[in-house]
């Protein structure tokens, strides 16, 4: 396993081993005992799988109660996935980090707890899978977003509109958002 340290401390880009041939091939995406061994030791209770179309935006979602750790990764298209400071006490808050993830690279992105997560999708169909350290919490589920400019996250432009749901296109700015200390 490589383990690829990004702009923002804690964010990691993580790739995994993986054994080919012309049959397919093998990789493991999550080995308690590799991760320990390099240094991350994540508790997951929770894994979950969302299938996007092109131009889906997801995000930027965070819990600020019960936040959530994330490992996240892509098993069919790609994505460009992104992660965002918002602990109020980071040097890098209010800072992104993006990185294209995909069923061909492999790559997964650890998002820590006190960061925002999104995603567009830039294929013509994405299967995201990620495992959470905390139980989904409805009423402390939160968003930013996406656009907002002083994050300024640069997407991709993928040759439409960004698909929002209605929640993400009513999240509030990073200056009115209720964020992490």
């Amino acid at each position: 396993m490589n383990i690829i340290d990004t702009s923002l401390p804690g964010v990691l880009i993580i790739e995994p081993k993986v054994f080919g041939d012309s049959r397919g091939f093998f990789l493991e995406s999550w080995n308690r005992q590799t991760f320990v061994q390099a240094g991350l030791t994540m508790d997951f209770v929770q894994d979950n799988h969302s299938r996007s179309s092109r131009g889906v935006l997801r995000g930027l979602h965070f819990q600020l109660e019960n936040p959530q750790g994330k490992l996240v990764r892509i098993t069919q298209g790609a994505v460009f996935d992104v992660a965002v400071d918002i602990r109020r006490s980071s040097p890098h808050f209010g800072r992104w980090v993006g990185v294209e993830l995909s069923a061909d690279n492999h790559r997964m992105l650890w998002v820590p707890p006190g960061f925002a997560h999104g995603f567009l999708v830039l294929s013509e169909m994405a299967d995201f899978l990620y495992k959470c350290t905390s139980y989904y919490h409805p009423p402390s589920d939160r968003s930013l977003r996406w656009n907002d400019p002083a994050i300024g996250i640069e997407w991709p432009d993928v040759g439409l509109a960004p698909l929002l749901s209605a929640k993400d296109e009513a999240a509030p700015l990073l200056a009115d958002a209720e964020v992490f200390a």
